[in-house]
């Protein structure tokens, strides 16, 4: 009968398998730790028990930051302070990951002054919501050769709510459609920009100076027959 082979056992990790859950007080099996202090200070490598020691003298809680090192680094803190603030920084970051929404406006090049306005009305409504909104200008038959028409109503549309957001993608061509997204304003630095932008767009187009027409040499006179018996014989 053979001899069985040697079992082999991995060497044993005194401080226990790094675990999802922070350990804390006398759940830190090790030796010794690197000590930080409550304020952010360095105390250096202690004992196990010195730490847990002075965690309560100052009313504390040991916790292990960084389990992976060697040796581990513990803090003293309030840990069930610290769970609150990170709780709160997590509810805020998820706050602000929240699915942007675009909502969309189609208006036609000759839109007359009530549904302007009525769709005006949408627009703002959507960018005080914090949606951002995309406007499309339809043309169909002839107005499909003046785009210029769209982009003036484009343009006009970014001044009426510039109070409430600015134009994030600039009119442009699509097919038979011409398109532009406003957004709302993510502070005082797109407000400023977008009154600088419809300012620009209200600016008259600089007008080019006529050309001056050169001074033109004066005519010859042709001498009439009375001038020319008037005017005096050349002396010999």
């Amino acid at each position: 009968m053979g001899v069985p082979p040697p079992v082999t056992t991995a060497p044993s990790n005194r401080g226990g398998s790094i675990s999802a859950e922070t350990r804390i007080n006398d759940r830190i099996r090790v030796p010794e730790v690197r000590l930080v202090g409550p304020n952010g200070e360095q105390v250096g490598i202690v004992r196990v028990e010195d730490a847990l020691r002075l965690a309560v003298e100052a009313d504390l809680d040991l916790v292990e930051v960084a389990p992976e090192a060697r040796p581990p680094v513990c803090k003293l803190m309030d840990y069930g302070k610290f769970k609150y603030e990170n709780a709160q920084k997590l509810r805020e970051s998820r706050k602000n990951q929240q699915m942007t929404v675009v909502k969309e406006q189609k208006l036609r090049p000759k839109i007359d002054s009530h549904d302007y306005e009525t769709k005006k009305g949408h627009v703002e409504r959507f960018l005080k919501a914090g949606h951002k909104v995309k406007v499309t200008i339809m043309f169909r038959g002839r107005e499909q050769s003046r785009p210029e028409l769209g982009f003036r109503l484009l343009q006009r549309l970014g001044a009426d709510v510039v109070d409430l957001g600015y134009v994030e993608t600039s009119a442009k061509q699509d097919g038979r459609n011409m398109t532009m997204v406003l957004a709302p304003h993510k502070g005082a630095k797109t407000r400023v920009k977008a009154q600088q932008g419809v300012e620009a767009g209200n600016q008259p187009a600089p007008v080019a100076a006529e050309p001056v027409a050169p001074a033109s040499e004066p005519a010859a006179v042709e001498a009439t027959p009375a001038a020319a018996a008037a005017a005096p014989a050349p002396q010999q």
